[in-house]
């Protein structure tokens, strides 16, 4: 069968997973795929799904891989709740992911991998391809290793070698039911391995290969488009979160007229921030990879007080770690960014899972009456804007602030569009440079920021340190009254941000029955309910919070207007606690720690058991 005898079907929108060993290539895949989508315009969400092992046995339900797509026509908020379409490189993938798909979803194996020894890695009684246990999917069972061999007879590689192109089978299969066009990734190929021509030739040929079986098989009887959707102009590239955090931070030293200095610890999953910073030294930038998270923060806080636009990133162990360090950021006034990557705890937890239970320790996780703002991204190419915005306000207010993103939004990506940067907004950086009424702790009379001298500026010469200091004159001061004042103006200062940036809106009307408010990566899940629930008629609005520390200023005219207020969390219910604490209202809390993130389904049926009682 020709594929101009095959059906062609539109679709709005579909979740596929590519799943595998850790060494099957499932990332590489599916970033091909995601790639290959951008430049198809589609909307886009991904989660890569890491193996928590570094050397999980090959074949064992601890050694998957996982990279999951919703791409389409209409904005993509989420991943997907459960997959149409899954990708299974071996019986362990078979088995770790059935559970989740959608009834009737299409499942491609590698039949060759359904051997005896790899089904019983994956816990298999008997094969899944031949006792029925599949009868609700439709299920492709492909000899995708033996085809890949067939295709590369000829090329000068070892078994192994070309065994390891069989990903790019399976991906050739998967631009053909898509419609997606494989000429990118044969360029991507040819870039990647120029050094190394028998390995561009053979990932081609595997590519190809893999393309035209399903164009040509009686097993697929028919491919898909994506329906076609009104395309807002612009530049638009792919991007991470990790990436965006990186841009924005970039964005923000350049518009400032400062250099960026990053003083970092690696940690799954914010290693990547360091990465992407260390490759563009040629923007001011310094990179410096410390012996630990102590020293990481502590080289920031040097960064800041030499004048440069200062940033640390890690996770929620080294933040536990810094916290002594982000003490003397405090009291010092020192503008600095802190970019917590959450990740799945406590201690090493699930360290390539995604959680969002370090609110709790940036609000409160140090020692004293030691305030510092946070901000939340909400989706991977917000994390520039976030980033962006979070070393604003730490420039204008002289603090510390925390960026909190999480690993699925890390990892995850999605497209955006690449901004004018001649329309990002001024960032003034005045610096003090006349001796004439210079005292360290004199303050901006609006947002209580202390004076900024740089050290070696003539005549400005000064101290600054852990000891507590007198209010304007910054001498070491042990007087009570001194110390009450100072504490005072720390909390005031980070309250006076709610002044300087944008309330968020509300969607859905300002009252009714349910309010839902989210913060950080539930955004997309949240917003994607409610905005069903409100099509079905429902009395339901969607409050989502940027900056968490302060709280937005019109929250409070929102939370007495609703019946019931819903805080979906991937913790155990941090943030309803503090909103039940600052307005004295019954926010329940939607809580489930699993490591994913939360999905559509599971919070619409959470809101439809409150609406009917």
């Amino acid at each position: 069968m020709k594929s101009q005898n095959k059906k062609v079907e539109n679709i709005d929108r579909v979740v596929v997973l590519f799943a595998g060993d850790s060494g099957d290539g499932m990332q590489l895949t599916g970033s091909r795929f995601t790639e290959t989508s951008v430049i198809a315009g589609d909307d886009l969400s991904t989660l890569p799904d890491y193996p928590a092992e570094i050397r999980a046995p090959a074949g064992s339900l601890y050694g998957v891989s996982g990279f999951q797509i919703q791409f389409g026509k209409d904005p993509i908020f989420t991943p997907g709740d459960n997959p149409d379409v899954l990708v299974a490189m071996n019986p362990a993938a078979l088995k770790a992911n059935s559970k989740n798909l959608k009834l009737n979803a299409k499942i491609i194996v590698n039949q060759d991998a359904f051997t005896e020894k790899n089904l019983q890695l994956a816990h298999y009684d008997t094969n899944p391809l031949e006792d029925n246990s599949l009868d609700g999917f439709q299920l492709f069972a492909i000899p995708i290793t033996t085809l890949t061999r067939n295709a590369l007879e000829g090329i000068e590689l070892t078994q192994k070698e070309k065994d390891r192109c069989k990903n790019f089978f399976a991906l050739g299969i998967m631009f053909w039911m898509y419609s997606r066009s494989i000429e990118p990734t044969k360029e991507w190929i040819e870039k990647k391995f120029s050094k190394y021509h028998n390995l561009a030739e053979a990932n081609i040929k595997a590519l190809t290969a893999g393309y035209n079986f399903a164009d040509t098989t009686e097993i697929f009887t028919s491919h898909y488009v994506i329906s076609e959707k009104e395309k807002k102009k612009g530049n638009y590239r792919n991007i991470s979160g990790n990436e965006a955090v990186s841009l924005g931070l970039i964005s923000a030293a350049q518009k400032a007229g400062l250099g960026l200095f990053l003083g970092s610890y690696p940690i799954t999953p914010a290693s990547d921030i360091l990465h992407t910073l260390s490759k563009h030294k040629n923007f001011n930038i310094k990179t410096f990879q410390a012996e630990d998270e102590i020293a990481a923060a502590a080289s920031t806080i040097g960064a800041a007080f030499a004048g440069s636009l200062a940033v640390t990133s890690t996770s929620g162990p080294g933040l536990a770690l810094k916290s002594e360090a982000l003490g003397l950021a405090v009291i010092t006034e020192l503008p600095l960014i802190i970019v917590d990557v959450q990740r799945a705890g406590p201690s090493t937890g699930l360290p390539t899972k995604t959680e969002q239970a370090d609110l709790f320790q940036s609000m409160y996780g140090r020692s004293g009456e030691a305030p510092l703002p946070v901000i939340a991204a909400k989706s991977p190419s917000d994390a520039f804007d976030s980033a962006y915005e979070a070393a604003a306000i730490s420039l204008k207010f002289r603090t510390p602030v925390i960026l909190l993103s999480d690993g699925y939004l890390g990892n995850g990506s999605e497209p955006w569009e690449i901004p004018d940067v001649s329309k990002l907004p001024e960032i003034d950086v005045n610096f003090t440079v006349d001796k004439e009424g210079f005292a360290p702790y004199k303050r901006d009379p609006d947002t209580l920021a202390r004076m900024w001298a740089v050290p070696g500026t003539p005549g400005l010469e000064h101290r600054i340190g852990g000891l507590e200091r007198e209010d304007i004159t910054g001498e070491v001061s042990y007087d009570p009254d001194n110390h009450n004042k100072m504490v005072q103006l720390r909390a005031e200062k980070v309250q006076r941000i709610k002044n300087y940036v944008t309330d968020p809106q509300i969607f859905g009307e300002p009252s009714g029955d349910l309010l839902v408010v989210s913060w950080g990566s539930t955004f997309g899940a949240v917003h994607s309910a409610v905005e069903d629930l409100i099509d079905q008629g429902n009395k339901v609005s969607h409050y989502h919070l940027r900056w968490i520390n302060p709280l937005p200023k019109n929250l409070k005219d929102f939370i007495h207007n609703f019946e019931h207020i819903l805080v979906p969390e991937i913790n155990t219910g941090q943030l309803s606690r503090i909103m039940r604490s600052e307005y004295l209202g019954d926010a329940k809390g939607y809580n489930i720690v699993r490591g994913l993130p939360l999905q559509i389904n599971s919070i619409t049926e959470v809101i439809n058991n409150i609406l009917e009682g």
